[in-house]
């Protein structure tokens, strides 16, 4: 099917023909503000726009906050309140189930921004609205599994990702209504290693291999139950360590973590030439052992010369690198499959996915770099750069019919 060019103009009412419509065009939305927002305070840091205010929380952990609970949760809810009620063989959901979690998602963003812009009670509504959001996702979300008689550990695995999401929400609250620096700390970990990472892998281990299947003639899907048991472990003894900061002794997690990942990425990878959009999936992959390589070594460092080698540069190999590369990929999969055009990778997301392994490098370089924040400001540029465009033309596809007329 190829895209057509005579369909009707865009409009906002077909957001609500399906989840993912909202809740990536959403997505799309708070990944531009989120963007700009940060851009902007790097540059005034740097002097190179008028002085910004230092918001409260401080700017740096309200970046991490609204990156891992607002920006990116926006298009999970938007893929899992698409593939639970298939996962599951169930209806799937209608506006009025995910119309709420749009509100809270977009709404929660909005208002922490303007927060951070000097709108002085932003940030309290700002959290309150994304809980809301959150919480009526779980709802539904939670709805299907009551109703699930399959036990099927993909849906449930994901589920409690989020449900952990939700208690590093209540762990910034104890941070934003009660000051303390450690829920602070607790929450951007639990976003982390808690939700985020194993939600990426539980979908990874279900999609990657059947995505593959359907268009490499011959190959197998291999992803046994026990690699993502595994993976949760580990997750969970690396997210210990990191809150009773143990830096030192992490290495003797992140070591199998790299190889469980290096293993992984081993037993999908095609053994024969594959069409762009797969590959982009497992080029993206390829962060994960990197990240936890930095991370090991980071920790042996640590233990050897008690310096913090490296500084957030395993983070961000993690949060531009894995997190941004496979994010590029899933939506634009996604989104094609889902609108009725052919799956290929087209050139704006080509260019995005390139554009953001150049950003993920210079961030990376940031830690080691003679003067931090210009590169740290260039990366967040490079970030806009890469993205822009891809989210434009994605969000333009969400309030556009699909070209081959059916509905959703």
């Amino acid at each position: 099917m190829h895209d057509s060019s005579a369909l009707p103009p865009p409009s906002l009412h077909r957001l609500g023909g399906a989840p993912h419509r909202l809740m990536f065009f959403i997505g799309c939305v708070n990944l531009l503000a989120a963007m700009l927002w940060w851009t902007a305070w790097l540059a005034a840091a740097r002097g190179a726009l008028p002085a910004m205010p230092q918001p409260q929380p401080y700017a740096g952990w309200l970046h991490a906050f609204v990156m891992q609970y607002q920006m990116l949760p926006s298009f999970i809810f938007g893929f899992l309140l698409t593939t639970f009620p298939r996962w599951l063989d169930l209806p799937g959901f209608t506006a009025r189930r995910f119309l709420p979690v749009g509100a809270g998602m977009f709404g929660g963003q909005l208002a922490t921004l303007l927060g951070a812009l000097g709108w002085g009670p932003g940030i309290s509504v700002g959290l309150a609205m994304t809980a809301a959001g959150w919480l009526a996702g779980l709802i539904a979300l939670g709805g299907c599994l009551l109703r699930d008689r399959d036990s099927n550990w993909h849906a449930r695995s994901c589920f409690a990702a989020l449900a952990i999401g939700f208690v590093g929400l209540l762990f910034w609250g104890g941070h934003v209504w009660g000051g303390s620096a450690t829920a602070a700390f607790v929450s951007i970990k639990l976003g982390t290693f808690g939700m985020l990472l194993p939600v990426y892998l539980t979908v990874a281990h279900r999609m990657f291999p059947f995505f593959a299947s359907r268009v490499v003639p011959g190959y197998v899907p291999w992803r046994p139950g026990w690699v993502l048991a595994l993976f949760w472990a580990l997750l969970a003894a690396h997210l210990t360590l990191e809150l009773h900061h143990a830096y030192a002794w992490l290495w003797l997690v992140d070591i199998p973590l790299l190889a469980g990942s290096a293993m992984l990425l081993l037993r999908w990878w095609p053994d024969r030439p594959a069409p762009g959009l797969l590959k982009v999936l497992f080029l993206g992959s390829l962060w994960l052992p990197l990240t936890f390589a930095l991370y090991a070594a980071q920790s042996a460092a640590y233990q050897l010369t008690g310096a913090f080698w490296l500084g957030r540069a395993p983070a961000h190999a993690l949060f531009i690198g894995f997190f941004g590369s496979v994010l590029i990929a899933m939506v634009t999969r996604v989104t094609r499959g889902h609108s009725g055009r052919s799956l290929r990778m087209p050139p704006i997301a080509w260019f995005a996915f390139a554009t953001i392994q150049l950003c993920a490098l210079s961030r990376i370089g940031a830690e080691l770099a003679a003067a931090p924040l210009t590169w740290q400001l260039l990366s967040a540029s490079l970030w806009l750069l890469a993205l822009g465009p891809w989210a434009l033309r994605m969000g333009h596809i969400y309030l556009s019919p699909r070209v081959d007329g059916k509905p959703g």
